[in-house]
């Protein structure tokens, strides 16, 4: 892959300042004049901390993080990326950012999302080439850490939107175990999908965010490559991949034998399948009942597309609700069985790079399964297509192995770069 926007290392910044290299207030200042010169460019941020503190103490200290404006923030406006919402303060933060402040990580600003984290486009644009999408909804989020603006963002995932916009912009996003992050605080779309979740420039260095923001032992650490298993995932969507997606994924698994994992090919159980299917019904429904308040009062300042798909969840009945939960259950009892068998699973991040046109986020349809099963992802980048636009390789692992999905993908990430 040719070199895209040079990004900040989020576990080089912090050796930096743990060895007395580098000051806090420098290392913010840093991401402050990026943001200066960058984002006029690129519309990563929906606003930008004027005056943000920058603590001296904590395992994030000195990091500066955009944090996606779905996340309520008690010194910085949260529009939810609507009109309905301009101007609109909350009184206090949302758990995740009150838990990055406390780790000392300075908030340098809100990064645009979609409308309601659905698909109603904002106005970034994609790092690597203006002309394409950065994928949604955590726009901002990905493409603030792509271009180089900050070592890391927070996002959401309702279906594939931080292992999507991970891809198209060339950086690691990490989709944690479901719950592992607290969504207090939030715009919620769907409840019991929407999943908080982290990027930064490498699965190493998201690895040590995750860990450093939780406290929870998350950083990624040595592989016995022997012991592991890798399942390439084969399920009807690889039809609708592209050939340059299909390449990368066999190219992934083939690094994969030379760095000495077990490599081997895993067919989609029909319980997954139909899961699958089961994840729109789900969130049409829960985004009737969590956004309906805001179609009875803000119906004129929406767009027509989050109107119409509060409107349709609001048709669902209980009875095609519980149904499709009964599948989703289903689903979870197979991909706990699934898990018997292998460590960790390779997919698509997305069917191909990122489209051209900024009208569409893109094609979810490779990461709504694994929200739905509230299993961890992460997107290993490290591919790129023939117009040098990065491609991105999911990984998945057993619901609670977060550290081993890290570890794991971060190992695979050093090995796709031996075997370019």
């Amino acid at each position: 892959m040719t070199a895209g926007p040079a990004m900040m290392r989020l576990a080089a910044l912090v050796e930096a300042r743990e060895t007395g290299r580098a000051r806090p207030d420098h290392m913010v200042a840093l991401s402050r004049d990026a943001i200066a010169r960058l984002d006029g460019r690129i519309h990563a941020f929906a606003h930008v901390a004027e005056d943000p503190a920058v603590s001296a103490e904590g395992p994030l200290a000195g990091i500066a993080i955009g944090v996606k404006d779905i996340f309520d923030t008690y010194d910085q406006p949260t529009c939810y990326g609507s009109p309905a919402y301009a101007g609109n303060r909350p009184a206090t933060d949302a758990a995740i950012v009150a838990l990055a402040r406390r780790a000392g990580a300075t908030i340098i600003g809100k990064t645009v999302t979609t409308e309601f984290a659905y698909f109603e486009p904002g106005p970034t644009v994609n790092p690597h080439n203006h002309a394409h999408t950065p994928g949604g909804s955590s726009s901002g989020s990905a493409a603030a850490v792509a271009s180089g603006m900050v070592p890391a963002a927070i996002g959401t995932q309702t279906g594939g939107s931080v292992i999507r916009p991970a891809a198209f912009c060339g950086v690691a996003g990490y989709k944690p175990s479901y719950r592992l992050l607290p969504t207090t605080g939030m715009k919620h779309f769907a409840p019991s999908l929407d999943t908080a979740g982290l990027f930064a420039a490498s699965v190493a260095d998201v690895a040590v965010f995750a860990e450093r923001l939780t406290g929870r032992a998350l950083a990624a650490g040595p592989v016995d490559a022997s012991t592991i298993t890798v399942g390439v995932y084969f399920c009807p969507q690889l039809d609708g991949a592209d050939e340059a997606m299909r390449l990368a994924l066999e190219q992934a698994a083939e690094a994969a034998v030379a760095a000495g994992f077990t490599v081997v090919a895993v067919a989609e159980p029909r319980p997954l399948m139909l899961a699958r299917e089961a994840h729109g019904l789900i969130q049409d429904c829960e985004a009737g009942l969590a956004c309906g308040p805001d179609l009875d009062r803000f119906s004129d300042s929406m767009s027509p597309r989050l109107r119409e798909a509060i409107r349709s969840g609001l048709m669902v009945s209980p009875q095609d609700y519980d149904d499709a939960r009964r599948l989703a259950k289903r689903g979870r009892g197979a991909a706990r069985t699934l898990f018997d068998d292998v460590d960790v699973l390779l997919t698509p991040s997305a069917p191909g790079a990122a489209p051209e046109g900024l009208a569409s986020t893109g094609d979810p349809r490779f990461n709504k399964l694994w929200t739905l099963m509230g299993t961890p992802a992460v997107n290993i980048p490290g591919f790129s297509d023939a117009a040098h636009m990065p491609l991105g390789v999911q990984a998945v692992a057993r619901f609670g192995h977060d550290r081993t999905l890290l570890s794991v993908a971060s190992r695979l990430e050093q090995a796709f770069a031996e075997a370019r």
